[in-house]
Order: structure tokens, then sequence, then C-alpha cells
């Protein structure tokens, strides 16, 4: 290899590790802020945050608190649609103050066909209404019914990357298409609530805001 040759190759090398730091640091990896032990964790949704399918205990929220130690509230409908959880969650903010929402929303919209750009405003709002009071977030992707549980829906994706979430994207729809994991065709069994909860604490652990070990 000739110097001219060589020089070239080292130019090469140091533009490709320059462009890799670059781009490392225009997408970072987003993180959560630490969760003191007092702290308290909100989770927001629909049935799949209820738990209905199982008793109250083994709820995700419920499960989610013992793993964690921290407060969490369980805030899920059965049957809402995301419309009327954006006007809900003001309220739910201002009565329980909490430092992390975890939002597991819009499975009923997906079922009803409520269309998909009202879908991600509706959760975008709920995003920017947390974030504009100081709460962190975590989306939870759910699933699109017809495409047999397998991946959520885009609209997930596309909230997750345009705000730069936390994002726990491919849990729920892995429990929901797994049979041994559900209580009936749309809802998770105590199995499933426990596997779901045990992702979102891995997540937050992964993300800095719980302690490892």
């Amino acid at each position: 290899m000739n110097t001219h040759s060589a020089k070239r190759r080292l130019r090469l090398g140091l533009l490709l590790f320059v462009s890799g730091l670059l781009g490392a640091c225009s997408n970072p990896t987003p993180t959560l802020r630490p969760l003191p032990s007092d702290s308290v964790i909100l989770a927001f949704g629909d049935s799949l945050t209820f738990g209905t399918g199982a008793v109250q205990h083994a709820s995700y929220p419920a499960v989610l608190e013992q793993l964690s130690g921290r407060r969490v509230v369980n805030s899920g409908v059965p049957g809402e649609v995301t419309a009327t959880a954006v006007s809900r969650l003001p309220a739910v903010l201002d009565r329980y103050q909490p430092d992390l929402l975890i939002l597991c929303h819009g499975g009923n919209d997906l079922l009803r066909n409520n269309g998909q750009q009202q879908l991600l405003e509706n959760l975008e709002s709920m995003v920017n209404l947390a974030q504009s009071r100081g709460v962190d977030v975590v989306l939870v992707g759910v699933p699109q019914p017809k495409l047999l549980f397998l991946k959520p829906a885009q609209v997930y994706d596309r909230l997750a990357e345009k705000r730069k979430l936390v994002y726990l994207r491919d849990a729920l729809p892995g429990l929901e298409g797994d049979p041994a994991m559900k209580s009936d065709p749309i809802h998770l069994n105590p199995n499933g609530y426990r596997r779901l909860a045990e992702a979102i604490h891995e997540l937050l652990i992964d993300s800095g805001a719980l302690p490892s070990g």
C-alpha cells in the first residue's frame, strides 16, 4: 500500500468515526429521571390497564408496584377511547401528582376503527399534557387487531420516534399473540399481566428510572 492510499484510508476512517459520533449525539437513547422511593407512577389506560380478565391484585399496575417498590396508581377504564381519555387525564394528574406516566391506551379506538390520525393526535395530546407538568412518559405499544396482534399499530412507532419517548414496543403485541397469556380474545390473564409488568419493570431499569438489582 502506497503512502497516498494509506492517507486516504485514514481520512475515510476518521470521517466514519466522526459521523458515528454525530449520529449518536443527534439520536440519543431516551432515558427517564430516577424515581425516588416515594415516587408515584400513574398507569393510565383502558381495560388492559384496569386488569380485565384477572382479579385486581393481578393487574399489571399492581404487579409493577410489587416489583418496583413505588406506588403505582391504576387509572384504567374499561371500554374507554382516547378522545375520552384526553378529557379525563388532567383531573387524574391533578389528583395523584405522578412522577411518571405509563400510557397504554388506544385499543378500543383500533377495535372501532376510529381513525389512526385521530388516535395519534389524542395520544400526543396526553403526552403533551403530562410533559407540560414535568411528568415523564413511557409509551406502551398496542397491537393492531387485524394484524393478529403481532406488532403495534404504526401510530405508536410514529409517536415514539417523533417525541423520543421511552417505548415498550413489542411486549404487549407478543402477549396478545400468545393464547396461553389470554383470558379472552382481547384481554390478558394473570400470567399475561405479570409478564407485561415484568417487561415494564425491566424497561424502567434500563432507562434509568429504577436501580438495577
